[in-house]
């Protein structure tokens, strides 16, 4: 199940991907144009995230 999961997120980022470089040629429809403005905002949500800190993954005190 989880596996089933994981593809279909890795499709739909594949597909979002695929939207943008179509939109960034120039010459995408509308729905293409939608679905890359998502995931454009999808990708900034991600970026905008804290990150954890990395002090305790690894034990080092660097």
């Amino acid at each position: 199940m989880v596996v089933l999961v994981l593809s279909l997120v890795v499709l739909l980022v594949l597909g979002g991907c695929a939207c943008v470089y179509w939109t960034a040629r120039g010459d995408a429809p509308r729905w293409a144009r939608v679905v890359s403005g998502v995931t454009l905002l999808g990708s900034e949500a991600a970026r905008s995230l804290p990150r954890g800190s990395s002090s305790g993954r690894n034990g080092s005190d660097d």
